[in-house]
């Protein structure tokens, strides 16, 4: 079982989850970041250290996100690993209360 990022990420794009993840699993798009099921030793250490809550076990994703779990594979293959924190974008605050964010995804 994998870790999923969520929709809650887009636009946020905080890493403070790559600092603390063992095996470099998460990959970097556009506007946010996902995690690549086949790295992930589901550690669970990404999940307290994200401040949108995006991070979910596979089982636990809520209904409303499970198109998300496909859509970490898919992404992950596409895009480059990230493996050291980066400062978050400018206005990820702001973002971080917005819902319904999916239309916003840059692939």
């Amino acid at each position: 079982m994998a870790y999923i990022v969520t929709e809650s990420c887009i636009k946020c794009k905080y890493t403070d989850c790559v600092d603390v993840c063992p095996v470099d699993c998460f990959r970097e798009g556009p506007n946010m970041l996902v995690i690549d099921p086949d790295e992930c030793i589901d550690c669970t250490l990404c999940v307290a250290e994200c401040p949108v809550e995006a991070i979910y076990a596979e089982d636990d994703v809520p209904d409303a996100q499970c198109d998300w779990i496909p859509l970490n594979k898919e992404l992950a293959a596409q895009w480059k690993a990230i493996i050291e924190r980066k400062p978050a974008p400018a206005d990820a605050d702001e973002w971080a209360k917005v819902k319904d964010k999916k239309n916003l995804l840059e692939r």
